[in-house]
C-alpha cells in the first residue's frame, strides 16, 4: 500500500487549519472528506463548528481514534502541529501544498509517521468538487 492509500485507510481524520471561509483550502479539504463520507474533525481554536461539525481547538483535543491528519497551515505552524501530532500518536500526516516545512517533514520521518508532503493535493486525489 502506498503512502496515500495508507493515509486514506484511516477510520477518522482531522483537519488542522480548518476554516469557516468556504473559499479557503482549510474549508475545502474538510468538505472533501465530507463528500467522501469520511469521519472528520475540524481543528480551529476560534470556531465552534465548521460545516456543521463540532471543532476542537488543538490536535491535543482530538479523539484518540484519529489516525490521519491533514495540515493546511503556514509552514511555521505546521511544525508545531506535527509536534502535537507526534505526542497524540497520529500515524499519518498529509501536508497540503504550501503547508510543508523541511523541519516538519523531518520530524515525521524521525518519528515513523507516514508523511505526504510532495505537493500531492487531497482535493485532487479524492476528486473534490464545488457544489
Amino acid at each position: 500500500m502506498d503512502q496515500i492509500e495508507t493515509f486514506l485507510s484511516a477510520n477518522h481524520y482531522a483537519v488542522a487549519g480548518a476554516s469557516t471561509n468556504r473559499d479557503k483550502y482549510g474549508n475545502k479539504v474538510l468538505r472533501c472528506y465530507q463528500q467522501n463520507n469520511k469521519q472528520v474533525t475540524p481543528i480551529n481554536p476560534r470556531a465552534e463548528t465548521i460545516e456543521g461539525l463540532p471543532c476542537v481547538s488543538s490536535v491535543a483535543d482530538l479523539d484518540d481514534n484519529v489516525e490521519s491528519l491533514s495540515i493546511i497551515t503556514p509552514p511555521k505552524i505546521t511544525t508545531e502541529v506535527v509536534k502535537s501530532a507526534i505526542v497524540k500518536g497520529i500515524k499519518n500526516i498529509w501536508m497540503q501544498p504550501g503547508a510543508e516545512s523541511d523541519e516538519a517533514v523531518a520530524l515525521c520521518k524521525e518519528n515513523g509517521i507516514n508523511v505526504i508532503a510532495d505537493g500531492s493535493c487531497l482535493l485532487v486525489v479524492l476528486h473534490y468538487h464545488e457544489h
